[in-house]
């Protein structure tokens, strides 16, 4: 078995502004505190990623990381997301169960994800970049629940739809 935990698995969180009001508002690129991440030799596998402590890392434009906010500004947004849009008292993680199979140089995950309570069906294929795989997929709030965040009366508001990036070192050498 394989063990992955937040020292050698980087799991992002994106998300992407939208609305009348949003030339001043900013994407944001998210970092979780905690993760466990375990496959099998049979490449099952199970992740718990702890959604306690995400953290704002930084705003972003044109895909690059900015310095456009003050450290109060990020605890205020992380705040605002534990308390109000994820309920992390009641949802304190994500829980993924599924099984991977070789896919090119790469890997398919399949499996289900638990997210604020509900739990629906996903499948990503990773990419192999610098000796890591990387897996990338979209999810829409919704789906799970969650209702975007939105102030002004809706004209400044995130997007439904948030990208999640989970790059580990695997297969172990």
């Amino acid at each position: 078995m394989t063990r992955f935990d937040a020292t050698t698995a980087e799991c992002r969180v994106f998300t992407f502004k939208e609305g009348a009001l949003s030339a001043i508002a900013h994407d944001l690129e998210l970092a979780v505190g905690t993760a466990s991440i375990e496959v099998g030799d049979d490449l099952a596998i199970e992740a718990k990623i702890g959604l306690v402590g995400l953290r704002v890392l930084h705003a972003v434009k044109d895909g690059r990381a900015t310095s456009a906010l003050s450290d109060g500004d990020k605890r205020k947004i992380e705040r605002t997301m534990a308390d109000d849009v994820l309920d992390t008292r009641r949802y304190p993680e994500a829980v993924f169960r599924g099984k991977a199979e070789p896919a090119g140089g790469s890997y398919r995950i399949s499996g289900e994800l638990t997210l604020h309570g509900k739990t629906r069906p996903l499948t990503v294929t990773g990419q192999a970049r610098d000796g890591r795989q990387v897996f990338e997929v979209s999810l829409h709030q919704p789906d799970f629940g969650i209702k975007p965040y939105s102030a002004m009366l809706g004209t400044l508001k995130v997007k439904a739809d948030v990208k999640v990036r989970v790059a580990v070192p695997w297969p172990a050498s």
